[in-house]
């Protein structure tokens, strides 16, 4: 069925259910692996370092095949992408659970990162058209809610597998999960009237490129991460900028080519809209902020700090809560105020959160510390929802897709940032002593202000439902 302004309420809660179970199942295995990498190491009889592929090979599928799936569910459809994404996110699943070696567990999460790419590639598409127009707002927010905590939740879901099964499972678990979200998506999903160009398809080469750039990219930065300090050898340093230079190369010559395409597989239409392009810059620089705070909290906790892992555990667990908590009423609020308006006060509370944290004294209470995490929550929780809203509007409809992709290629972008400034951080101050973890929260707070800055400056342009 086609939809005009969203579906009645019966269906849109099939639909919206959906999409809410593909988005929580391709983000938890973003980080629900991170926790058995030593078993796997050891049953799978590698190294640690090569051990890291498990991780690495997921996350660069999906970053390098976000945006072609963007542009493809624009010209087929997004439901057929969001469809063949769960498909083979299933079947990838089940390969990763009887792998028997790690080139192949690799390989299976390299697709089962391209299944996950169609998911994410096309799920902000299809909630424009599940919502009518005024209830966007609320079915973005519940979409941002979930991302998050399933983000968040990957650590202490694989932690409750391990303790009753083996690393296998953490894969296991996602093909009844999977099966449930193809068949209530054939059934539930809507179709969409696809309009773009005549003759438009997606380029191979266009595909070949940005799969290249941001590989290159990507890797180069935390070849470069890993390998700055002290302890670098000269080869690693020189691999890593030549990745980098690699990189920049490459986006030079696949941009230059999108500037001529009808149809640009990666969207330089939609980054000519300024209220686009500060989003995407808002939310690449906020993301930085989250995970560099998130990977440094641990570290401050436990050895800056001496609070046991259950502790720690539980007062860091204090900023997604409240992130659960504000991000649906914040979709309540978006539409009554401008969106840059609700962004800029959400990261400015983010940044003195962050920056309380980095000021902590030597001894901090409990109580101390939980108050600044709620301020980080509260602050990222009334930001993302009007940010999302205010990517996926500003483009037009046929354009979905495209702002989709890129608004997980900008968190993707953004995750990816902080983490490798947090490893350049700790290869210069130290992680145990806590002087690491407070440069790094200093530096999260200064992303966040920056990130508050360029949702400020959206208030200068008028925003158009498109």
């Amino acid at each position: 069925m086609l939809v005009q302004d969203g579906l009645p309420p019966p269906a849109r809660y099939r639909a919206a259910a959906v999409i809410i179970l593909g988005v929580a199942l391709s983000a938890l295995d973003g980080t629900i692996v991170n926790l058995a990498l030593p078993s796997i190491a050891r049953d799978l009889q590698t190294s640690a370092a090569q051990a890291i592929w498990v991780v690495n090979a997921y996350q660069v599928a999906i970053l390098a095949l976000l945006l072609p799936l963007a542009s493809l569910g624009d010209m087929v459809g997004y439901r057929r992408v969001y469809l063949s994404g769960a498909a083979l996110f299933t079947a990838a699943s089940l390969v990763c659970t009887l792998a028997s070696s790690l080139p192949l567990l690799a390989a299976a999460r390299a697709i089962q990162g391209l299944g996950a790419a169609g998911i994410m590639s096309t799920n902000l598409a299809l909630v424009r058209l599940i919502y009518p127009r005024r209830l966007l707002g609320r079915g973005l927010a519940n979409n941002a809610m979930v991302a998050a905590v399933a983000t968040v939740a990957g650590p202490s879901l694989a932690a409750g597998i391990l303790s009753v099964g083996s690393w296998p499972w953490l894969f296991a678990v996602n093909l009844p999960l999977g099966v449930i979200v193809l068949w209530l998506g054939f059934r539930a999903l809507p179709q969409n009237p696809v309009a773009h160009p005549a003759g438009t398809r997606l380029s191979w080469l266009d595909v070949l490129l940005n799969a290249l750039m941001f590989s290159l990219l990507i890797l180069g930065a935390d070849s470069l991460g890993i390998g700055t300090g002290r302890s670098a050898t000269s080869s690693a340093l020189a691999g890593g900028v030549a990745m980098l230079v690699g990189g920049v190369a490459v986006g030079v010559i696949y941009v230059r080519r999108q500037l001529t395409q009808p149809l640009p597989l990666f969207p330089v239409d939609l980054l000519r809209i300024p209220m686009f392009a500060l989003s995407i810059a808002a939310s690449v620089a906020a993301f930085a902020a989250q995970t560099l705070a998130y990977i440094a909290l641990p570290f401050l906790m436990l050895d800056g700090y001496g609070r046991s892992p259950l502790q720690a555990g539980l007062l860091i667990t204090a900023w997604p809560l409240v992130v659960v908590v504000v991000t649906p009423l914040t979709g309540r609020l978006i539409g009554r105020y401008p969106n840059g308006l609700l962004g800029g006060i959400g990261l400015g509370t983010m940044a003195v959160g962050l920056a309380l944290l980095a000021a902590l004294p030597a001894q901090p209470t409990n109580a101390n510390i939980v108050w600044r995490m709620v301020l980080c929550g509260a602050g990222f929780g009334l930001f993302l929802s009007p940010n999302n809203h205010a990517m996926l509007t500003t483009a037009p409809q046929h354009r979905s897709g495209g702002a989709g992709g890129m608004q997980g290629t900008a968190r993707l972008t953004g995750q990816a940032l902080g983490a490798v400034t947090l490893a350049i951080v700790f290869s210069f101050a130290s992680a145990h002593d806590g002087s690491g973890p407070v440069i790094a929260l200093a530096l999260a707070a200064c992303l966040a202000a920056v990130a508050g800055t360029f949702s400020a400056l959206r208030l200068r342009h008028r925003h158009t439902t498109a």
